[in-house]
C-alpha cells in the first residue's frame, strides 16, 4: 500500500523504475555522498537487488519511489535502512534534477518520517550528507533535522575535500513539530 503526502506517493519499486535508480546513483549532484566514479551502481546490479527483494518484505530496510501525485511520474527514491528496532534508522533521499525545488523532497521526507515515528516507533531517525551539500542540509533541518556530527574533509566532491555531516532527529523533536498527532508511544 502506498503511503501518500500533499505531493508525492511512496510505492514499491517496480522493474521500471531501475533505469532511474540507475541514473540517480550514478549522477553527481542526485547522490552527492558517494562520489563513487566510475559508476559503481549499474543497471544489472539494481536488477539482481529487484529481484532478490521482490517477493520478500524486508522490515530493516526499504526502499521507496518517490511518485508525483499531479503526473504519476517517478521523481526519485526514498529510503530508509539499518533499522534498529524501536530505536533508530537511517535514511537517504534523491530526487531527479527536474523536480529540484519542487517541494517533492521535503513532501516525501514528511510521508516517511510520519511512517517511521507512527508505524515503526522509531526513536531517532539520522541521514548523512556532505558540507558542501546545502539543499539537503536545508532539506534536513526544515524538517527538524539538526547536526549531530561532522567527519572533517571525509569526502572528495568535485575534487574537493569536504566534511561529511550527520543529522538526526529524535522523537520528542518531531512530535513538538506536529501538535496536530499524539505520541502513543511510552516515554524512556
Amino acid at each position: 500500500m502506498p503511503l501518500e503526502g500533499q505531493k508525492v506517493r511512496l510505492r514499491e519499486v517496480r522493474e521500471s523504475d531501475l533505469p532511474l535508480l540507475v541514473a540517480l546513483r550514478n549522477d553527481l549532484d542526485t547522490q552527492g555522498w558517494s562520489q563513487a566514479l566510475p559508476p559503481d551502481y549499474t543497471y544489472h546490479v539494481y536488477k539482481k537487488q529487484y529481484e532478490d527483494e521482490s517477493f520478500s518484505f524486508k522490515r530493516k530496510r526499504a526502499r521507496f519511489i518517490i511518485e508525483t501525485l499531479e503526473s504519476g511520474e517517478a521523481a526519485g527514491n526514498i529510503s530508509y535502512y539499518s533499522y534498529n528496532p524501536r530505536h533508530g534508522v537511517t535514511i537517504g533521499i534523491a530526487i531527479a534534477k527536474q523536480f529540484w525545488s519542487a517541494g517533492l523532497a521535503y513532501d516525501a521526507m514528511e510521508v516517511l518520517l510520519r511512517f517511521l515515528f507512527e508505524e515503526l516507533g522509531v526513536r531517532v531517525v539520522r541521514l548523512w550528507t556532505t558540507g558542501s551539500n546545502e539543499k539537503a542540509i536545508a532539506l534536513a533541518q526544515r524538517s527538524g533535522f539538526k547536526h549531530a556530527a561532522r567527519l572533517r574533509e571525509a569526502i572528495i566532491r568535485r575534487g574537493k575535500l569536504t566534511d561529511n555531516v550527520m543529522m538526526d532527529l529524535l522523537r520528542e523533536e518531531y512530535y513538538d513539530l506536529h501538535p496536530e498527532m499524539e505520541d502513543h508511544l511510552p516515554q524512556l
